[in-house]
Parts: structure tokens; C-alpha cells; sequence
């Protein structure tokens, strides 16, 4: 059996930086919860929303937002950087654009969550030009 130690040693720059987008998308939801159960209640905030009767802070609804955005994105993401794995294609573009991807990520959640437009089009762009850069890696 192989240990989780061996087996990070073993996937590629893509992969682990796949790994680290995955995890800080499935952690974006704890901020906006815990903002909702601040403002609600916690049996609120464990029910279903009830949007007519939920109290929702607007860095909490942005922060919100920005999840479901980084939801919609790692979608496109993910299945080209498993492709590239199982095509064998492993570049200095394509470690880059996976370290890329995360990066604007993780920038386009706190700008959104904080409020400031402009940061965040450059950082979602950013995430794109990634996503793109493992489309040509692939493709061409």
C-alpha cells in the first residue's frame, strides 16, 4: 500500500497544484456559513436557506459569490489537468498554468469577498489564461 507521503511524491507539479485548488474550493463555503449563523442563528444556518427571511452581510454574499464562481471554473479546470495526466503531457507551461490557476484563485476569492472589481477581473482572467494555456498543451 502506498502512504500518502509517496504518493505526493509522486504526482506532478499539475496534479498536487489540482489537489490544493480542490481543497481551497471545498473550504470556501466556512467563512459565508459562519457569517450566516452570526447573523441568523446557527439552526439557520444548518437548515435550508430561506432567502426571504435570511440575513446575509454583503461581504458574505460576495464571499458567496466568489465560491460558487471558483465551483464553476474548477470544473473546466480539473478534467484538463487529468487529461494532460493521462496523456503524459507534463510542461514547464503546464506546472506553470496549474500554479497559475491556483494563485488567481485564491486572489479572486479574498478581492471578491473584500469588494474590489478591478484586482479581481485581473485575477479571474488570470484563472482563464490558465485554463486555456493546458487547452493549447493539449490540443497543440
Amino acid at each position: 500500500m502506498t502512504s500518502i507521503q509517496e504518493l505526493a511524491m509522486t504526482l506532478s507539479t499539475e496534479l498536487r497544484y489540482l489537489t490544493l485548488a480542490v481543497a481551497a474550493t471545498a473550504m470556501m463555503w466556512i467563512p459565508y456559513v459562519i457569517a450566516r449563523a452570526m447573523s441568523n442563528g446557527s439552526a439557520a444556518a444548518l437548515g435550508t436557506p430561506d432567502p426571504a427571511r435570511m440575513i446575509e452581510t454583503a461581504w458574505a454574499k460576495r464571499s458567496r459569490m466568489a465560491h460558487l464562481n471558483a465551483v464553476e471554473n474548477l470544473v473546466l479546470f480539473a478534467p484538463l489537468v487529468l487529461i494532460a495526466a493521462v496523456a503524459g503531457i507534463s510542461t514547464p507551461g503546464t506546472a506553470f498554468a496549474a500554479k497559475l490557476y491556483l494563485g488567481a484563485r485564491l486572489v479572486h476569492y479574498v478581492v471578491y469577498t473584500l469588494g474590489i472589481p478591478g484586482i479581481r477581473t485581473f485575477a479571474f482572467l488570470a484563472g482563464w489564461v490558465a485554463t486555456v494555456m493546458f487547452v493549447v498543451a493539449i490540443l497543440f
